[in-house]
């Protein structure tokens, strides 16, 4: 056989051993689908479940983090706060490790009670302060029992806040990509503007072109005070108080974490 020949049959040998064996024995596993909807309230219908938990597995994956949703009817001794910590000491939820990055959102059902709370990534992505700006964006919905939307809207608001580094106002409206493209668009038209009046000459004759300056001047000049009014008007002070809050903690697995809690 003629090296050329052998080429040849190496060649085929090579294309059937990468399309033939390997994918038999080395292709990577698809991602799994994690459980990441844990509705012990029956808020949801199945179909919006699985929806949902899809739609966490994949905006999560983006963010490396878990986007979990813990719903409950009541909470041991009416503390949220404390059963959503449990949660993630017994769970131990992570993108890619146990007790790794997490942020929960617990809705409780007899008292009406919203919280959330950051791990990690999320504790430094999800602040306490964003975790309220989340809590704030989806508490119409909860109030007007439409869960699904809430849900939705916690999942992809905590996925679009995690693209803005810690410190950042997420809500800036010059981070808004229609007041960015309508930004343009003005600038655009005044370049625009100014280019085409320019094209049309400059106008050189002004009124000093025709004025005497040894004839004009101010025949007369008069300045006369009339009164001062002074008025005084009470500041009042903000004394009401808000509808909840943020801060943090440790949980007794010591875990810390960003937390905001509020009502619906």
């Amino acid at each position: 056989m003629s090296i050329r020949k052998c080429r040849v049959v190496l060649t085929l040998l090579v294309i059937l051993f990468v399309y033939g064996v390997a994918p038999a024995g080395m292709t990577a596993a698809a991602p799994e689908t994690k459980q990441l909807i844990f509705d012990n309230a029956e808020l949801l219908t199945q179909e919006e479940k699985n929806e949902l938990n899809e739609l966490a597995n994949e905006y999560g994956a983006d963010r490396e983090t878990d986007i979990i949703i813990l719903t409950a009817d009541s909470a041991p001794n009416d503390d949220y706060e404390q059963m959503t910590e449990d949660f993630y000491d017994e769970y131990g939820p992570g993108y890619d490790k146990k007790h790794g990055n997490a942020v929960i959102l617990t809705i409780v059902m007899a008292t009406r009670d919203v919280h959330l709370e950051g791990y990690y990534k999320a504790e430094e992505y999800l602040d306490s302060g964003r975790l309220d700006k989340i809590r704030n964006k989806i508490t119409p919905a909860l109030s007007s029992g439409d869960y699904r939307l809430a849900f939705e809207q916690y999942i992809k608001t905590a996925h679009r806040y995690m693209g803005f580094k810690p410190g950042v106002n997420p809500d800036n409206i010059l981070f808004n990509i229609w007041f960015q493209l309508g930004g343009a668009v003005v600038i655009g038209g005044i370049a625009v503007f100014v280019m085409a009046y320019r094209s049309g000459g400059r106008v050189t004759v002004t009124r000093r072109t025709y004025e005497d300056t040894s004839t004009s001047g101010i025949l007369a000049h008069e300045d006369r005070y009339l009164h001062t009014t002074t008025t005084k008007r009470k500041i009042e002070r903000n004394t009401g108080g808000g509808s909840g809050g943020g801060g943090g903690g440790i949980s007794r697995g010591g875990h810390s974490h960003s937390s905001s809690s509020g009502k619906f």
